[in-house]
């Protein structure tokens, strides 16, 4: 199924607790997910259901399929101007998995491009290689693998609302330290972070 521009996507909006002036996820990633048994090389199967946003985003995050590109940053936009977000600068999470291509930035610059608000992808970069979380569970080891893991460049970000940006939230450990990050290191004026979709478990 295709997605275009003009489209507006059905949300359920979860706020986010932490040290932010608001933090949002746009809705779940996944309804449900039911085990159907192993495949014959002995591979797990489910059934999954995906929220619209969710689905769109899975779309474009593995199968590189940009169509709903549009749909996701119109939806997301219209949340932020609901919300009266004043957006100076967005910025989109650095990925702990390098990519060729990344699709949070192909969101942060959409979105920014319907903001006409700019994106910046160097207020906070990577600056030490972080093993893939989807395969740590636990909340502090999380934490541990993160910390040192982000530099902020501080001009980017002083005295500007900023929007934080990110795909996923799962246990909220990135978002934690890139918030911390920015505002002990930043100083910008306030502190926006909006996720497109939130794993139903917290951790």
């Amino acid at each position: 199924m295709g997605y275009t521009a003009a489209i507006m996507l059905e949300i359920n909006p979860i706020q986010l607790t932490g040290n932010w002036t608001e933090a949002y996820a746009l809705d779940r990633h996944t309804i449900s997910s039911e085990f159907l048994g192993q495949d014959q090389y002995g591979h797990d199967q489910y059934d999954t259901k995906r929220s619209q946003v969710g689905e769109i985003l899975y779309r474009l995050k593995y199968r590189g399929d940009k169509t709903g590109v549009q749909a996701l940053a119109l939806t997301a936009v219209e949340f932020i101007q609901s919300r009266n977000w004043v957006v100076d600068v967005i910025v989109p999470v650095p990925a702990t998995t390098d990519r060729t291509e990344q699709p949070v930035m192909w969101l942060s610059q959409a979105i920014g491009t319907m903001l006409s608000v700019p994106v910046s992808t160097t207020a906070i970069v990577k600056v030490k290689d972080i093993p893939p979380l989807k395969d740590v569970f636990a909340y502090n080891q999380r934490l541990e693998h993160l910390a040192g893991a982000y530099k902020v460049f501080m001009p980017e970000v002083r005295g500007q609302s900023v929007l934080v940006l990110d795909d996923l939230y799962r246990s909220g450990a990135t978002l934690e330290t890139v918030g911390r990050c920015l505002l002990q290191e930043g100083q910008p004026k306030s502190l926006y972070a909006l996720m497109m979709t939130k794993t139903r478990s917290n951790r």
